[in-house]
């Protein structure tokens, strides 16, 4: 086990714009990139998280200390490749033990040009996140001193429009070992799957979404971000889920007008980014959370059952529930913070989950809700 020996104790820093220098040792690519710095409290699913795209612009730190023991593998990528803009460990592990494993930690990272840093205080580094909330940092294995003006400089997190940077270039149908995206493979009507067409608005995707989907026998189509609401509605779906994904849901105009048109037309399930779509098509205002929710063990309530479920969660923006326009009711809070973990329309076929029922690798206590999607939809086809 080693925390460096691949980059021969290479030194490289994590500097924030609080003027703070962190010093650890370099893993990765030794190139410099900057990026909001955010914590997630996850103790498994690294390459999950790598693979986000909801982490898209994001130096992510975690804070289980020990990273990369089981190595890389070819099952459990959440889109085609690293979205994080940079990883921050106290300690990874260049020999990992797992026979589904292929490259380590450091070797995946080095493949796609992103920088890591590794031998950091990520106890500390959290701490100063909770107490002053998320903020701009730049990883470097160059000087320190002169990275505090870089950042000056950068452009900051809330300003990016990241979603199209990770939307899909063109829509394709999901199948039992992927996408299918070559236009020479798209026939319109030859979906031979028995089940709903489930379209989804593809704002940052996460695959396992697709995969349960498909895996409950529905014919699953994932559409650009940008997509009409006329070209979606003629693609005749049973049902539309909206996407997590990356940054500010008001940078999202084009993406909220579409959303207004179909709701109403057609069942639609909103999950964490794709929530806060709905929230703002129907008026709602969203805000930023100091440091947002990102992990694997945050307690959600449903407000109607009063159950308490142990979710997933990434993301840094929430709904204002005093702004929810009329026949939009909360339906679940976050028992950290009380802040709003869904919500349901008394009229229309809708609900939204803030928190990420597609958890992968988990918890998969919430894996229910697509159940309760295609209920709807079963009921509102018939």
């Amino acid at each position: 086990m080693s925390t460096s020996a691949s980059n021969n104790s290479v030194p490289a820093y994590l500097v924030l714009e609080d003027g703070s220098v962190h010093r650890g040792e370099s893993m990765g690519a030794p190139v410099s990139r900057h990026g909001e710095v955010v914590f997630n409290t996850s103790m498994t699913g690294y390459q999950e998280v790598l693979t986000d795209p909801s982490y898209a612009g994001q130096l992510v730190t975690l804070t289980y200390p020990l990273v990369g023991n089981y190595g890389i593998n070819p099952q459990d990528f959440e889109s085609a490749k690293i979205r994080v803009a940079g990883f921050v460990v106290r300690e990874h592990c260049d020999q990992p033990s797992h026979g589904r494993s292929d490259r380590t930690l450091d070797e995946y990272l080095k493949s796609q040009g992103i920088p890591g840093i590794c031998g950091v205080d990520t106890r500390a580094i959290t701490r100063r996140l909770r107490e002053r909330g998320v903020m701009m940092g730049l990883l470097t294995t160059e000087s320190p001193e002169a990275a505090v003006a870089q950042l000056a400089e950068m452009p900051r997190y809330e300003d990016l429009d990241l979603v199209r940077t990770v939307t899909a270039e063109e829509k394709y149908r999901w199948s039992a070992a992927g996408p299918v995206s070559a236009r020479s493979q798209w026939d319109e009507d030859s979906g031979d799957e028995p089940g709903p067409r489930i379209l989804v608005t593809d704002v940052g995707v996460k695959y396992n979404i697709l995969r349960l989907l498909r895996q409950r026998g529905c014919e699953v189509i994932a559409v650009p971000a940008e997509t009409s609401a006329d070209d979606m509605l003629s693609l005749n779906p049973s049902g539309i889920l909206l996407s997590p994904g990356p940054g500010d849901p008001q940078l999202l105009d084009y993406v909220v007008g579409n959303v207004r048109q179909i709701l109403g037309k057609v069942p639609v399930m909103g999950i964490c980014l794709g929530h806060q779509l709905v929230a703002r098509a129907l008026g709602a205002d969203t805000f930023k959370l100091k440091f947002g929710h990102r992990g694997g063990n945050h307690p959600v309530q449903d407000l109607t059952s009063g159950r308490v479920y142990i979710t997933a969660q990434n993301h840094g923006f929430a709904v204002d529930p005093d702004t929810l326009p009329a026949g939009l009711g909360v339906s679940h809070i976050n028992l950290n913070d009380g802040t709003v973990e869904g919500t349901r329309h008394r009229d229309m076929p809708l609900f939204t989950i803030q928190y990420h029922s597609e958890a992968s690798p988990g918890p998969r206590d919430n894996e229910y809700i697509f159940d309760e999607f295609l209920g709807m939809v079963k009921e509102f086809n018939h």
